[in-house]
């Protein structure tokens, strides 16, 4: 239910232009690896993002992450004993700007709220295999609790979902919540659901064709999704929150 990008492309283009931009990567970063230039040409800044495996960072105990949206604020609190790996991926996701200026791209009323896509297809391309493996579940996927979405066994890589309602039934599914919301969860329950699911259970995004175009396609075929425009780390206060 809760997958990554199994859906298929829209008119046919999705799985096309995911290879397209993974070779546009591996020359990207070819070229940017490359020698010194030999006149005064700058050397080309290249996205951080398009290097997952000069990322990766371990969380603190815990922490609180702030998520400014285009329907108002929430605060996420993360905890590393409740899924380490979930944890220590979404502090790195979030301390180098991976979910600044991206969409909540598929919203199930009373289901879920699901986000992860960066606005950039090529650095889709460069997370969409870097998987982290999974977390035994300690806390269950009650109202507000925020875990990965996967398709499968060991393969989170960047989306994530919180849970509208208390789906239980996921437990069982060994989807394990690493934060929850602990304000604004009324900003959550607000994010636009219009859309409804992605094909074939609704009309939302296609999300082999949002990873591979990003803001692009969403843009321009859903422009009523919700935006997260930044999210940052916050010290946590020390206040228990359950």
């Amino acid at each position: 239910m809760l997958t990554r990008g199994a859906s298929g492309s829209r008119r046919g283009r999705g799985s096309g232009s995911v290879r397209l931009a993974s070779g546009l990567l591996a020359a990207l970063l070819a070229g940017a690896c490359g020698g010194e230039p030999a006149d005064d040409t700058p050397r080309q800044t290249v996205n951080p993002l398009y290097g997952p495996d000069r990322l990766h960072a371990e969380a603190p105990d815990s922490f609180r992450v702030r998520v400014a949206t285009s329907d108002g604020e929430l605060t996420l609190l993360v905890r590393r004993e409740w899924a380490p790996r979930g944890a220590d991926r979404f502090y790195t996701l979030v301390t180098n700007d991976f979910y600044d200026d991206i969409r909540v791209h598929r919203v199930v009323p009373r289901l879920v709220a699901q986000f992860g896509l960066n606005g950039d297809g090529l650095v889709n391309s460069a997370w969409m295999e870097e998987y982290i493996t999974d977390d035994p579940r300690v806390l269950s996927n009650e109202r507000g609790t925020v875990a990965f979405a996967k398709g499968g066994r060991n393969d989170r890589t960047t989306q994530v979902f919180i849970n509208l309602n208390d789906n239980v039934g996921l437990d069982d599914q060994d989807f394990a919540p690493f934060a929850r919301v602990i304000d604004g969860m009324d900003v959550a329950d607000a994010f636009h659901d219009g859309y409804g699911d992605g094909p074939p259970q609704g009309d939302g995004p296609y999300q082999m064709q949002a990873l591979a175009q990003g803001n692009e396609y969403l843009d321009a075929e859903f422009p009523e999704l919700t935006r997260i425009d930044s999210m940052w780390v916050v010290p946590d206060d020390g206040e228990s929150n359950r």
